[in-house]
């Protein structure tokens, strides 16, 4: 099994900055994707960046230019530096990872989501 912890949510106020964090632990053999989503009430949940073992991004349309993913391969940890942040961006952020598992072959985890309020 394999965890994901995540740390760094809160309330913040339009215009303002938050770095999250998220630390992978178990009994894996490599991690190939990480990255974030998000789920606002009421919608479904969406993509917000991910970040390849090779250094590859993506991110959701929109959040480029406002959000940078990176990671911290020897420490098995990705974050997510959140900046300009609108009321829109309120949500439940998971963090979520991939890759080789030394018993099943492959794993897809989710964190358990830490809240990120943007007031206005």
């Amino acid at each position: 099994q394999v965890q994901l912890v995540e740390s760094g949510g809160g309330l913040v106020q339009s215009g303002g900055s938050l770095r999250l964090s998220c630390a992978a632990s178990g009994r894996f053999l490599s991690l190939n994707v990480m990255g974030w989503y998000r789920q606002a009430p009421g919608k479904e949940r969406e993509l917000v960046a991910t970040m390849g073992s090779n250094g590859g991004t993506g991110y959701g349309d929109s959040v480029k230019g406002r959000f940078t993913i990176s990671r911290d391969n020897a420490k098995n940890t990705v974050f997510l530096q959140m900046n300009s942040l609108k009321p829109e961006d309120t949500a439940v952020y998971y963090c979520n990872a991939n890759g080789r598992h030394y018993i099943t072959g492959y794993f897809n985890s989710w964190g358990q989501g830490t809240q990120v309020t943007v007031s206005s």
